[in-house]
């Protein structure tokens, strides 16, 4: 088996690792494996998922809105800068 260190770990972090192992019966080295093994277990998502795809996934459970797409028009003539303005 390998070992891990972890250097510059925050005392907050290790306070509540020792308090999580504490409640669950087993050693600080133990419990970070168990983090560490629960999430790595889970299906990664995707990195670089488009952002619409993602939004759409977090609100997907609370139904969806079908919204008009207005038709497309032509753009307007862009400025020109060869004539001077006056007013």
């Amino acid at each position: 088996m390998a070992s891990l260190t972890i250097d510059n770990l925050e005392d907050g972090v290790l306070s509540r690792l020792r308090s999580r192992a504490d409640a669950h019966g087993t050693s600080v080295e133990d419990e970070a494996a168990a983090i560490l093994r629960n999430s790595l277990a889970e299906p990664s998502r995707p990195t670089g998922a488009d952002l619409a795809d993602a939004i759409h996934e977090l609100f997907a459970p609370f139904g969806g809105v079908e919204l008009e797409i207005p038709p497309r028009v032509p753009l307007r003539d862009p400025p020109r800068f060869d004539e001077r303005y006056d007013p």
